[in-house]
């Protein structure tokens, strides 16, 4: 007996979503090391943090598969993109980035609606409320940059930020700990 409860079609979303979910933390560790060389000791600490939360996501997405009856694969990534050539730099690509992952969850979420699939349409909106969060944090970062200087910053301006941004909470919820009640 299949006892799979997700279509062929949305397995298939839901393990690209994983990779993409994967690759992303590759990419934060990768500008996070890139950050750590340039001596930003601050920014690589969040990007390093962020990658493992990048991680986490794809962790949620392995287990909601499972759950479902599914058979989550672990597909290889590319390799990280080109390290930035300074903070602004880094921080506008970690928009975008974010902006590309947005528009992959809204895919999942048209899938689902299209099959109504209201199980993982359910499950879904969580990473939409985080991508809201995911984007507000890299335009943050980017704000923080301008108001620095921009590609003008001072080194002091740059220590200045490096050490706020190295202080920030991290008192995030891990996406693993997240449940229906508490999202």
């Amino acid at each position: 007996m299949d006892t799979n409860r997700l279509s062929a079609a949305m397995q298939s979303a839901l393990i690209s979503q994983m990779t993409k979910e994967l690759h992303a933390s590759q990419i934060y560790l990768s500008y996070g090391i890139w950050a750590d060389t340039q001596g930003y000791g601050g920014i690589a600490n969040l990007l390093f943090r962020h990658s493992g939360e990048e991680r986490d996501h794809m962790i949620k997405i392995m287990e909601y598969i499972l759950q479902r009856g599914g058979r989550p694969v672990v597909e290889a990534i590319p390799a990280p993109p080109q390290d930035p050539v300074n903070i602004t730099e880094c921080f506008n690509k970690v928009f975008q980035h974010e902006v590309d992952n947005t528009t992959a969850i809204y895919k999942l979420v048209d899938l689902s609606f299209e099959e109504k699939d209201w199980a993982t349409w359910n499950f879904a909106q969580w990473f939409v409320k985080e991508q809201i969060e995911e984007e507000k944090l890299a335009l943050d970062l980017i704000d923080k940059v301008k108001i620095a200087g921009g590609d003008r910053a001072s080194d002091e301006s740059l220590f200045s930020l490096d050490e706020a941004l190295g202080k920030m909470s991290d008192s995030e919820t891990l996406a693993r700990e997240a449940t229906s009640e508490k999202p």
